[in-house]
C-alpha cells in the first residue's frame, strides 16, 4: 500500500480513533507533506494546537519518506480496529 492509499483510506474509518491514535496519524501525515515542524509552538492555553504541533514537532528530522513509511505502517496497524 502507497501513502496516498492509505491517507484516503485513514479518513474513512467508520470508527473514530482516540485522540492520541489521530495525534500520531496527525503528526506522521505533515512530517510526510511538510518536513520538520515549521510553526511556531501554540500558547498554552490552545490545547489542541498544542497537542497537534507537539505530535508533529515529535518527527523532527525524520525523512519524508520514512514518514510516509510510518504513516502506512500506523494505517495498516489501527485499520482493523478503525476500518
Amino acid at each position: 500500500m502507497d501513502f496516498e492509499t492509505a491517507t484516503q483510506k485513514a479518513k474513512s474509518f467508520t470508527k473514530t480513533p482516540p485522540d492520541n491514535v489521530f495525534l500520531e496519524f496527525y503528526g506522521l501525515f505533515k512530517q510526510a507533506t511538510v518536513g520538520d515542524c515549521n510553526v511556531a509552538q501554540p500558547g498554552a492555553l490552545d490545547l489542541k494546537g498544542k497537542a497537534k504541533w507537539n505530535a508533529w514537532n515529535g518527527n523532527k528530522g525524520m525523512s519524508q519518506d520514512a514518514a510516509k513509511a510510518a504513516y502506512v505502517a500506523a494505517y495498516e496497524k489501527y485499520a482493523p480496529q478503525y476500518a
